[in-house]
């Protein structure tokens, strides 16, 4: 029986570990080649595209710099080179700096969280929509923080999730005519190593959660499995939250 994916190239970036990963094994699942990118793990991201493999289709890992505008520009290029087209991406990659407004701040780390949230997700996208085919896709891993913020310290972490978002719902408009998709999924309180469900402040923020726990990044995985397929074809530009119940 063929899977709703099959014969699809999708790219997943920071594809390594955790909401990424998670989601690099789902695309497989249903039948998509992925290409995964990775900073650093490489032993992780080859031990994810075996995964993939293993459900008989092909992957790839790329080691690229999300913070690089060249570079994540580039990942669309090689992606196409590999396995000759790409129809899917997925732009995962993100980092987390928590820095109080009024407080000493690390200068460098907030730069670079801007430059791999905001600035790879813009170049990777535009460097995407000039190769993806018509009814291609476009999803983002955002975050409940784009919307709103229920604890101090990431007044800039919130501004870079909500300047995708932003960004995206125009995006939709502008590829709309050729009927790309562009969304944004934002993910509320995922237990992955960016942070753990077993972390002292973990108690905190689960209490804010309706469903009283952490989400698993396979949860995350499958609203972007809805996204990519063909029974989401009539939805862009939108922000799907799936974070138990947290902006409600």
């Amino acid at each position: 029986m063929a899977k709703k994916l099959s014969g699809k190239v999708a790219l997943v970036t920071g594809g390594s570990r955790g909401i990424g990963a998670a989601t690099a094994l789902a695309l497989a699942e249903e039948g998509a080649d992925v290409v995964i990118s990775y900073t650093a793990a490489a032993d992780k991201a080859a031990e994810v595209v075996k995964k993939i493999e293993a459900k008989g289709v092909r992957g790839f890992a790329i080691r690229a710099d999300q913070g690089n505008i060249s570079e994540a520009e580039g990942l669309v290029g090689k992606t196409v080179d590999k396995f000759g087209k790409l129809d899917i991406l997925v732009n995962n990659a993100a980092v987390f700096v928590m820095a109080p407004v009024g407080g000493d701040v690390d200068a460098e780390a907030l730069e670079r969280q801007n430059k791999i949230n905001v600035d790879g997700v813009f170049a990777t996208t535009r460097a995407a929509a000039k190769v993806l085919p018509d009814h291609g896709r476009i999803i983002t891993i955002g975050s409940g923080a784009g919307t709103r913020t229920g604890f101090n310290g990431a007044a800039d972490y919130s501004a870079t999730k909500a300047a995708v978002g932003a960004f995206n719902r125009v995006a939709a408009r502008d590829l709309a005519a050729r009927n790309i998709t562009v969304n944004t999924l934002q993910a509320g309180f995922v237990d992955t190593d960016m942070n753990p469900e077993n972390s002292d402040w973990a108690p905190a923020w689960i209490a804010t959660v309706p469903l009283g726990r952490y989400g698993r990044p396979e949860e995350i995985a499958a609203g972007v499995v809805f996204l990519a397929s063909p029974e989401a074809s009539y939805v862009t530009g939108t922000l799907l939250n799936i974070d138990g119940g947290l902006l409600a």
